[in-house]
């Protein structure tokens, strides 16, 4: 199949779209953001569909937000109707489903492909796409961990590790099109830089050895709480020369969390909930070393954004973990008291730090690159268009 991509090619018409983009700061956002100006940078003829209007063109599409009083109202209501069998069941699913509906009319016709993380706005399309409703083949990206059931809707999957992709393998339909891609990440903004003036940025110590994790402040999943824990337990005898620093999203649970650490660690622990992520390439080149205290992701976009920054990476050992990070990884079992603490006093050796942070760099570039990984995006989407949607 010749390739639609190119200087002068009319190319497809791509529409990525996120429903917590432009409010919400996770993995699922930054993957959206991020491919719409990689591709648009490229050539491609791209539209970002988000909560909010931004730059680059980036389309407004209103939606009850999962955060609103009406989206937790509405899936309260209806929760004890079976409000997940119609995309009800969560102030999230809420936020997709509303999100779909206003999106409809914007891209039912002109668009070729509907790229999307978020499930419950996949499954709305791909209906809509089998019922002559909408033009756009669905490519779902299963970055939030979706169950089987979810997956063999779709006739287009995208798997973001080698294991996911393995493991996927005897459950997927006959007729459905599976590729195996990763996330990817602009390795010159996220680069090493002056460690002294982005640590005066965030009027962080100078001297101090600064862990840092960027991850949802909560315990489900996330582990805050033993993140907290396992550092007071290394860092007693050196409560001074060390400072963990936590960025991410703010949960029901942050304000407990920040009150544990406050009383677990004081000034050794610095919390910046809802950080906008314009400010994170400068907090990375602020840190010594990165952590990751949950014990799965389905990928991780902060695991390379922190490679690319020249950070070690602290992370449970387990096969998804070790097929992300390779070599810019320390491995411990997070299931264990103290395998953390043990992590962190390995890492707090300078020799070793720099070994794994020269290794993550060179692995990020090579690996997950814009260069490297947006090229077989744009043959994905070729090979999708070239496809008969059975179904």
């Amino acid at each position: 199949m010749t390739p639609r991509y190119g200087i002068g090619s009319s190319g497809p018409h791509i529409a990525i779209a996120c429903s917590g983009l432009g409010h919400v700061q996770r993995g699922i956002e930054a993957w959206a953001a991020d491919l719409g100006q990689a591709l648009r940078r490229g050539g491609a003829h791209v539209t970002l569909f988000a909560a909010e209007a931004g730059p680059g063109g980036t389309v407004g599409v209103p939606c009850l937000r999962r955060g609103t009083s009406g989206a937790r109202a509405v899936a309260g209501a209806v929760r004890h109707l079976g409000g997940w069998r119609f995309g009800m069941g969560s102030p999230y699913d809420v936020e997709q489903t509303s999100f779909a509906l206003s999106l409809w009319p914007r891209i039912r016709r002109g668009f070729d492909i509907l790229h999307v993380q978020d499930p419950t706005i996949a499954t709305w399309f791909e209906r809509a796409y089998r019922r002559g409703l909408s033009g756009a083949k669905v490519i779902y990206a299963n970055g939030t961990g979706e169950d089987a059931r979810v997956m063999q809707r779709f006739a287009h999957l995208q798997l973001l590790t080698p294991a996911a992709f393995d493991a996927w393998q005897p459950s997927r339909p006959p007729a459905q099109k599976v590729f195996m891609l990763p996330n990817f990440i602009d390795t010159d903004r996220f680069a090493p830089g002056d460690r002294s003036l982005a640590r005066a940025g965030f009027d962080l110590p100078p001297d101090a050895t600064i862990v840092l994790c960027c991850a949802a402040i909560r315990r489900y999943h996330k582990r805050i709480d033993y993140l907290l824990s396992e550092f007071a337990a290394v860092t007693r005898a050196d409560p001074a020369g060390t400072l963990l620093v936590i960025a991410g999203a703010r949960e029901a649970d942050t304000d407990r969390l920040i009150a544990e650490g406050a009383t677990l660690l004081g000034q050794r622990v610095r919390f910046l909930p809802d950080l906008p992520r314009a400010q994170m390439p400068d907090l990375y080149r602020a840190a010594d070393m990165f952590v990751l205290p949950s014990l799965h992701e389905m990928f991780g976009i902060v695991l390379l954004e922190a490679m690319a920054s020249g950070l070690p990476v602290l992370c449970h050992d387990e096969p998804g973990f070790r097929g992300i990070v390779g070599p810019g990884g320390l491995y411990r079992d997070f299931t264990r008291d103290g395998a953390l603490a043990a992590a962190l006093a390995a890492a707090f050796d300078h020799d070793t730090r720099v070994r794994i942070s020269r290794a993550a760099r060179t692995y990020v570039e090579r690996t997950y690159s814009a260069d490297a990984v947006v090229p077989r995006i744009k043959a994905m989407y070729d090979t999708v268009l070239g496809c008969r949607h059975d179904g």
